[in-house]
Protein backbone atom coordinates (compact mmCIF):
# COMPACT_ATOMS: atom_id res chain seq x y z
CA UNK A 1 0.00 0.00 0.00
CA UNK A 2 2.57 2.53 0.93
CA UNK A 3 4.30 1.95 -2.35
CA UNK A 4 0.93 2.35 -4.41
CA UNK A 5 0.61 5.60 -2.25
CA UNK A 6 4.32 6.81 -3.31
CA UNK A 7 3.47 6.02 -6.61
CA UNK A 8 0.62 7.82 -7.43
CA UNK A 9 0.10 11.25 -8.52
CA UNK A 10 -0.62 14.29 -6.59
CA UNK A 11 -3.04 17.30 -6.71
CA UNK A 12 -3.21 20.53 -5.83
CA UNK A 13 -6.10 23.13 -5.23
CA UNK A 14 -4.74 26.47 -6.30
CA UNK A 15 -5.94 29.55 -5.17
CA UNK A 16 -5.22 33.05 -4.96
CA UNK A 17 -3.18 34.69 -2.17
CA UNK A 18 -5.03 35.95 0.86
CA UNK A 19 -6.83 38.92 1.88
CA UNK A 20 -4.24 41.17 3.13
CA UNK A 21 -1.54 40.06 1.18
CA UNK A 22 0.96 42.25 -0.58
CA UNK A 23 -0.69 40.82 -4.01
CA UNK A 24 -4.21 41.85 -2.86
CA UNK A 25 -6.23 43.39 -5.62
CA UNK A 26 -9.33 43.17 -7.61
CA UNK A 27 -10.40 43.48 -10.90
CA UNK A 28 -13.26 44.93 -12.74
CA UNK A 29 -14.05 44.48 -16.39
CA UNK A 30 -14.24 47.98 -18.29
CA UNK A 31 -17.39 48.43 -20.82
CA UNK A 32 -18.41 47.25 -22.90
CA UNK A 33 -18.16 43.49 -21.59
CA UNK A 34 -19.42 40.97 -24.09
CA UNK A 35 -20.22 37.44 -23.39
CA UNK A 36 -20.93 34.22 -25.00
CA UNK A 37 -22.85 31.46 -23.94
CA UNK A 38 -21.81 29.34 -21.10
CA UNK A 39 -19.96 25.46 -21.95
CA UNK A 40 -22.79 22.82 -21.29
CA UNK A 41 -21.75 19.19 -20.68
CA UNK A 42 -22.57 17.08 -23.67
CA UNK A 43 -24.41 14.48 -22.45
CA UNK A 44 -26.71 15.89 -20.46
CA UNK A 45 -26.85 19.43 -21.19
CA UNK A 46 -26.07 21.01 -17.65
CA UNK A 47 -24.18 24.06 -17.60
CA UNK A 48 -20.25 23.14 -16.48
CA UNK A 49 -18.29 26.67 -17.01
CA UNK A 50 -19.28 30.49 -16.79
CA UNK A 51 -20.40 32.84 -19.49
CA UNK A 52 -17.25 33.14 -21.81
CA UNK A 53 -15.76 36.65 -21.77
CA UNK A 54 -15.33 37.82 -25.28
CA UNK A 55 -13.05 40.71 -26.59
CA UNK A 56 -12.02 43.93 -26.03
CA UNK A 57 -10.05 42.49 -22.76
CA UNK A 58 -10.02 45.70 -20.73
CA UNK A 59 -9.52 46.09 -17.08
CA UNK A 60 -9.00 48.11 -14.15
CA UNK A 61 -7.51 46.83 -10.96
CA UNK A 62 -7.63 48.39 -7.94
CA UNK A 63 -4.79 47.21 -5.40
CA UNK A 64 -5.14 46.79 -1.45
CA UNK A 65 -1.63 45.08 -1.43
CA UNK A 66 1.73 46.12 -2.26
CA UNK A 67 2.46 45.03 -5.73
CA UNK A 68 0.90 43.04 -8.53
CA UNK A 69 1.31 39.46 -8.73
CA UNK A 70 1.45 37.02 -11.55
CA UNK A 71 -2.11 35.49 -11.00
CA UNK A 72 -5.14 37.43 -10.40
CA UNK A 73 -8.62 35.96 -10.23
CA UNK A 74 -11.40 37.32 -12.34
CA UNK A 75 -14.89 36.87 -12.24
CA UNK A 76 -16.09 33.06 -13.26
CA UNK A 77 -13.46 30.94 -13.70
CA UNK A 78 -11.00 33.44 -15.83
CA UNK A 79 -7.63 34.19 -14.66
CA UNK A 80 -5.14 37.11 -15.34
CA UNK A 81 -1.51 35.86 -15.52
CA UNK A 82 1.46 38.27 -16.12
CA UNK A 83 3.25 37.57 -19.51
CA UNK A 84 6.28 35.92 -17.99
CA UNK A 85 3.58 33.05 -16.44
CA UNK A 86 2.49 33.14 -19.86
CA UNK A 87 5.84 32.33 -21.69
CA UNK A 88 7.41 29.86 -19.10
CA UNK A 89 3.84 27.81 -19.49
CA UNK A 90 4.08 27.43 -23.30
CA UNK A 91 8.42 27.02 -23.19
CA UNK A 92 7.75 24.43 -20.71
CA UNK A 93 4.83 22.53 -22.49
CA UNK A 94 2.31 22.77 -19.56
CA UNK A 95 -1.49 22.09 -20.31
CA UNK A 96 -4.60 22.75 -19.54
CA UNK A 97 -4.61 26.67 -19.71
CA UNK A 98 -7.11 28.02 -22.65
CA UNK A 99 -7.25 31.66 -24.08
CA UNK A 100 -4.23 33.36 -23.84
CA UNK A 101 -5.90 36.61 -24.39
CA UNK A 102 -4.06 39.69 -24.09
CA UNK A 103 -5.26 42.23 -21.78
CA UNK A 104 -5.22 46.41 -21.79
CA UNK A 105 -4.92 47.40 -18.24
CA UNK A 106 -6.58 50.59 -17.88
CA UNK A 107 -6.10 52.03 -14.81
CA UNK A 108 -4.59 50.82 -11.50
CA UNK A 109 -5.69 52.18 -7.95
CA UNK A 110 -4.23 52.27 -5.37
CA UNK A 111 -6.50 51.44 -2.31
CA UNK A 112 -4.58 51.91 1.08
CA UNK A 113 -1.40 53.91 2.01
CA UNK A 114 0.12 54.97 -0.82
CA UNK A 115 4.08 53.90 -1.26
CA UNK A 116 6.81 55.65 -2.43
CA UNK A 117 7.78 52.98 -4.51
CA UNK A 118 7.16 53.15 -8.33
CA UNK A 119 4.43 50.50 -9.37
CA UNK A 120 5.54 47.68 -12.05
CA UNK A 121 1.96 46.59 -13.93
CA UNK A 122 3.46 43.37 -16.17
CA UNK A 123 1.43 42.37 -19.02
CA UNK A 124 -1.09 40.43 -18.37
CA UNK A 125 -3.14 37.42 -20.77
CA UNK A 126 -6.59 36.17 -19.86
CA UNK A 127 -6.65 32.22 -19.68
CA UNK A 128 -9.36 29.89 -18.22
CA UNK A 129 -8.53 26.37 -16.78
CA UNK A 130 -9.80 23.79 -18.85
CA UNK A 131 -12.90 21.14 -17.96
CA UNK A 132 -10.66 18.05 -17.39
CA UNK A 133 -11.31 14.51 -17.47
CA UNK A 134 -9.72 13.58 -13.81
CA UNK A 135 -13.33 13.28 -11.69
CA UNK A 136 -13.28 13.73 -7.79
CA UNK A 137 -13.40 10.13 -6.64
CA UNK A 138 -17.28 9.72 -5.29
CA UNK A 139 -16.52 6.75 -2.87
CA UNK A 140 -13.21 8.15 -0.98
CA UNK A 141 -14.09 11.88 -0.89
CA UNK A 142 -14.48 13.34 2.04
CA UNK A 143 -17.33 16.29 -0.33
CA UNK A 144 -20.59 17.03 1.28
CA UNK A 145 -22.95 17.58 -2.10
CA UNK A 146 -26.54 18.58 -2.10
CA UNK A 147 -27.48 15.53 -4.45
CA UNK A 148 -25.53 12.49 -5.38
CA UNK A 149 -24.51 13.44 -9.42
CA UNK A 150 -26.57 11.91 -11.81
CA UNK A 151 -24.58 12.44 -15.46
CA UNK A 152 -21.65 10.36 -15.59
CA UNK A 153 -20.22 12.57 -18.04
CA UNK A 154 -19.97 15.64 -15.93
CA UNK A 155 -21.16 14.43 -12.65
CA UNK A 156 -22.39 17.83 -11.50
CA UNK A 157 -23.33 18.82 -8.33
CA UNK A 158 -23.89 21.13 -5.76
CA UNK A 159 -21.45 21.61 -3.39
CA UNK A 160 -21.86 21.77 0.47
CA UNK A 161 -18.79 21.38 2.26
CA UNK A 162 -15.65 19.84 1.24
CA UNK A 163 -12.96 18.66 3.62
CA UNK A 164 -10.08 16.99 1.76
CA UNK A 165 -10.82 14.90 -1.70
CA UNK A 166 -9.31 12.80 -4.02
CA UNK A 167 -9.48 11.92 -7.76
CA UNK A 168 -10.54 8.72 -9.27
CA UNK A 169 -7.50 6.55 -10.32
CA UNK A 170 -7.46 6.16 -14.35
CA UNK A 171 -9.55 9.29 -14.85
CA UNK A 172 -7.00 11.70 -15.17
CA UNK A 173 -5.96 12.68 -18.50
CA UNK A 174 -2.53 14.17 -17.67
CA UNK A 175 -3.68 17.93 -17.64
CA UNK A 176 -1.29 20.31 -15.26
CA UNK A 177 -4.20 22.48 -14.58
CA UNK A 178 -7.75 22.03 -14.86
CA UNK A 179 -11.54 21.80 -13.34
CA UNK A 180 -12.28 18.24 -12.06
CA UNK A 181 -15.53 16.58 -13.02
CA UNK A 182 -17.59 16.84 -10.19
CA UNK A 183 -15.96 19.67 -8.43
CA UNK A 184 -15.89 22.38 -11.72
CA UNK A 185 -15.71 25.11 -9.18
CA UNK A 186 -12.33 24.61 -8.07
CA UNK A 187 -9.15 24.61 -10.09
CA UNK A 188 -6.62 21.45 -9.34
CA UNK A 189 -2.83 21.73 -10.25
CA UNK A 190 -0.43 18.77 -10.79
CA UNK A 191 2.61 18.03 -8.64
CA UNK A 192 4.79 19.28 -11.85
CA UNK A 193 2.83 22.59 -11.94
CA UNK A 194 3.77 23.21 -8.61
CA UNK A 195 7.41 22.82 -9.06
CA UNK A 196 6.73 25.14 -12.26
CA UNK A 197 5.39 27.39 -10.09
CA UNK A 198 8.23 27.68 -7.40
CA UNK A 199 11.05 27.44 -9.95
CA UNK A 200 9.37 30.44 -10.84
CA UNK A 201 9.06 32.13 -8.20
CA UNK A 202 5.69 33.08 -9.59
CA UNK A 203 3.50 35.12 -6.80
CA UNK A 204 -0.04 35.29 -5.89
CA UNK A 205 -0.66 31.49 -5.43
CA UNK A 206 -1.44 29.36 -2.62
CA UNK A 207 -1.51 25.43 -3.85
CA UNK A 208 -3.08 23.11 -0.81
CA UNK A 209 -2.61 19.27 -1.33
CA UNK A 210 -6.06 18.35 -2.52
CA UNK A 211 -6.76 16.09 0.53
CA UNK A 212 -5.77 18.91 2.77
CA UNK A 213 -7.77 21.23 1.29
CA UNK A 214 -10.78 22.30 3.75
CA UNK A 215 -13.86 24.65 2.81
CA UNK A 216 -16.52 24.45 4.86
CA UNK A 217 -18.74 27.72 5.29
CA UNK A 218 -21.06 25.83 7.71
CA UNK A 219 -19.03 23.77 9.46
CA UNK A 220 -20.83 20.53 8.63
CA UNK A 221 -17.91 18.65 8.62
CA UNK A 222 -16.43 15.91 6.44
CA UNK A 223 -18.81 13.86 4.50
CA UNK A 224 -19.01 10.33 6.31
CA UNK A 225 -16.17 7.53 4.18
CA UNK A 226 -18.63 4.59 3.76
CA UNK A 227 -19.13 1.30 5.36
CA UNK A 228 -17.36 -2.36 4.41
Amino acid sequence: MASEASTSPRFFVLEEGAIGSRYEVDIEKAEPVNRADAPRCPRCGDIIGSLTWLPPYRVELELYGEELGDYIRGTGYERLISERFAEAFRAEGLTGLEGFHPVEVLRVRRMRKRSRKPLTVPRYYVVSPCFGRGAVDQVLNRVRVSNPPTCTECRSTGVDAINGFVLEPGTWAGEDIFRPRGMQGDIVVSERFKGFVERHGLTNMVLTPTEQFVWDPSNLGPAPLPTA
